[in-house]
């Protein structure tokens, strides 16, 4: 049996229906093509509910490992481990399609608007050091909270990572868009693991297999391809 946890409500594209176990969108495929690699049928592969930010606090862990946009980072591997990247992050910015930021977005201008974001998220990190705005960015116990806070003119706008901005924009919240994705990063999501889980070195093995016979590739293509092809602005 093989232990999977993620976030509830699980968002599009990483997971489609807000059912993981149904294999549909890019987090649901990975966590099966890894299960597969590891020789755990389909059967076998349970999922439970571990909320964001809590998945990256130290101590033991009711899963296996956790797959749920989680950024690798210093300060999370001190208290847990990661694997080796399933999917390499950019970051976009999302605001309503009236706001000047849509269309005054240099660096300099950047610096002037109010941001939000999710607590504890990489997201809000680059928002903080990336961007550096002139006011102190809203903090927001969860991603619905942000959401809320752009439709009520709170905050000008936030940041995701690319596909799930732009599902927000296209799907989520009316008369939004996104105003543009920064340039690639070194930033990348890892499954998530008990610090020192042996499992890691397996699941690492799997991902290098995953990568070599093209199904990482293919995955991200089939499920988060229409999703990326965004104008890559400057922070």
């Amino acid at each position: 049996m093989l232990t999977v946890a993620t976030d509830s409500p699980a968002y599009t594209p990483w997971f489609i229906g807000n059912k993981p176990s149904n294999g549909k969108g890019y987090e649901s495929a990975v966590a099966y093509a890894v299960a597969r690699q590891l020789k755990i049928p389909a059967p076998k592969v349970r999922w439970v509910v571990e909320p964001f930010d809590a998945s990256f606090a130290p101590g033991p862990k009711k899963f296996d490992f956790d797959i749920n946009e989680i950024s690798y980072t210093p300060q999370r591997a001190t208290a847990v481990s990661f694997s080796t990247s399933y999917y390499d992050v950019t970051q976009a910015i999302i605001a309503l399609k009236n706001s000047p930021i849509v269309h005054h977005h240099s660096p300099a201008q950047l610096r002037n608007y109010i941001y939000g974001d999710q607590i504890g998220s990489t997201s809000l990190g680059f928002i903080n050091t990336a961007i550096k705005p002139k006011s102190t960015a809203e903090v927001f116990n969860t991603l619905n909270d942000a959401k809320s806070a752009l439709q009520t003119h709170r905050i000008d706008a936030f940041v995701a990572d690319t596909p799930t901005a732009q599902y927000i924009a296209s799907s989520e919240i009316p008369n939004s868009v996104v105003v543009g994705q920064f340039s690639r990063s070194n930033e990348h999501f890892g499954l998530l693991f008990a610090k020192g889980d042996p499992l890691v070195s397996c699941v690492d093995d799997a991902i290098a297999k995953l990568r070599a016979n093209g199904t990482i590739a293919a995955l991200e293509h089939r499920w988060l391809g229409i999703y990326n092809a965004i104008p890559t602005i400057k922070p």
